[in-house]
């Protein structure tokens, strides 16, 4: 068992724990480590493999603010987006800050001590390592990277083909002539429709109820045209601006008026899709933006549609058979290849035990603090990125942030801050993400409480909170418990 400590500890070398580690970099004087369980740099990016992953958010916002994406593809392949995070951390020297293979079981803080005990093992269990810090940063996402969810389908031991699900894509599967059904209606289903059916003997998406699915181009003309006339960085900052308000604006709209946004998506969706494709399979029971906005790269699942490479079935699934798939209303899909792609389970801390000086923490009940700190637990900040625009956005600015918060500690004899909830501000009714998709209701006893107002209240607006963060007094004196060193 080996002992080192760090000023700081984060956990995770993804996109947020690359992020987090460029601006403690740039900004503080801070010592860190970085421990992640995988042997690679990337998080999701290096995780998920199926065909066609992307981004399914504009890489000028969805890159990050001190190091602009430089291509001109709105949507970027999974690859290029690890392959990013790589140059990035090694641009920045975070590369030789990563203890790979670094699996985090138990974060314990002791207040006595001032300090966060960090346990860890290999993937197996066994060559335990404690680590120690004056400050931990979670940066491991929010969902479960063991298993991806799956409901039990009836009948499914039956079927004789294979069932796949897309957070476990089998290496070098071959579905040339295939028949393919994937179940789901969200953001991966629709990657993978029109990404498999040129190969694919015919694919089918078999969906309970409709997303609502936008058309975007594959390229951003403006920036391609742009960059012949105008300096990079120039080009770069104006459009990411513009994407943000454009993402903020159409939240909005959607929230004041949405049978505005829902008749233009639909006939976005209408005349796309062309005479002879019935509308009920693109038409949502939800107003926009009540679950994750759908994107798709120059129409590329209408155009499958359109021209019968593949097909949508809405329908309740009735029972698995030995070839394919009978939903409830009688509806038989031939399959040779059965995609569950069906969502994520949600798991925070990576299932890492937290505890607060030998007290086991249930973080559903804690609120957050400006969405990065978290009620009661000291020298703690827990990254997640945006709902309702790209993920990144909230990264940044969450570290800009932490870099401030842990300057002024340094700089005022602070040793430890502690959010405090004093007025009861928790709302039970909320969820904090926003959203009322399968994942996030499923996991609502297991994320972070969603408060009543600030600082407690996340608002997803990233203008508001980019204010707040970067620019608000650290010491708040109603929230905010600082313990001075004596």
């Amino acid at each position: 068992m080996e002992n080192k400590h760090f000023d700081v500890i984060i956990v995770g070398a993804g996109v947020s724990g690359i992020g987090v580690g460029c601006h403690l970099t740039m900004k503080t004087k801070r010592s860190f480590t970085i421990l992640e369980r995988r042997q690679a740099i990337g998080g999701t990016w290096d995780l998920f493999k199926y065909p066609g992953i992307r981004s399914d958010s504009d890489m000028l916002t969805f890159g990050y603010e001190f190091r602009p994406w430089e291509g001109s593809k709105i949507l970027a392949d999974g690859p290029s987006i690890k392959q990013y995070v790589i140059d990035t951390a090694k641009k920045y020297g975070i590369d030789k800050k990563i203890q790979y293979g670094r699996k985090v079981t138990r974060l314990s803080w002791s207040s006595t001590e001032g300090l966060w005990t960090i346990k860890s093992t290999s993937e197996d269990g066994s060559n335990e390592e404690v680590q120690t810090a004056k400050f931990m940063i979670n940066c491991s996402g929010y969902y479960d990277y063991d298993r991806g969810y799956r409901p039990d389908f009836p009948g499914e031991e039956k079927f004789k083909g294979k069932i796949i699900h897309p957070q476990h894509w089998p290496e070098n599967l071959d579905y040339a002539g295939k028949k393919v059904t994937i179940i789901g209606s969200g953001a991966t289903a629709i990657t993978l429709v029109p990404s498999m059916a040129p190969t694919a003997g015919h694919v089918t998406m078999l969906q309970r109820s409709p997303a609502y699915i936008a058309s975007v181009p594959s390229e951003d003309a403006i920036v391609k045209f742009a960059r012949w006339l105008i300096p990079n960085g120039i080009i770069h900052g104006f459009n990411r601006l513009r994407n943000i308000y454009i993402q903020q604006i159409l939240f909005r709209v959607c929230k004041q008026k949405p049978n505005a946004v829902r008749n233009f998506f639909l006939n976005r969706a209408k005349a796309a899709l062309g005479e002879g494709v019935d509308m009920k399979h693109f038409t949502p029971r939800y107003d926009p933006w009540e679950q994750r906005l759908c994107v798709v790269p120059d129409g590329n699942l209408f155009e499958a549609v359109k021209q019968g490479t593949a097909g949508i079935v809405t329908d309740d699934i009735d029972t698995f058979t030995e070839n394919g798939i009978k939903t409830k209303n009688g509806t038989f899909i031939e399959s040779d290849i059965i995609v569950t792609a069906t969502g994520l389970n949600m798991r925070l801390l990576g299932g890492a035990d937290l505890y607060i000086d030998g007290e086991p923490i249930r973080i559903n009940e804690k609120l957050t603090y400006k969405g990065v700190l978290v009620q009661d637990i000291p020298n703690g900040a827990v990254i997640f990125g945006y709902a309702n625009a790209s993920w990144t956005l909230k990264v940044d600015i969450a570290a800009e942030y932490i870099c401030r918060l842990l300057n002024h500690m340094n700089t005022k004899g602070i040793t430890q801050v502690i959010p405090r909830d004093h007025e009861g501000c928790r709302s039970d009714d909320e969820s904090v993400f926003g959203l009322n998709s399968g994942y996030i209701r499923r996991a609502q006893k297991r994320l972070p409480a969603q408060g009543t107002k600030a600082p407690w209240r996340v608002t997803h607006n990233y203008l508001s909170d980019s204010t707040m963060l970067k620019y608000s007094p650290i010491e708040d004196k109603r929230h905010l418990e600082l313990i001075r060193d004596r």
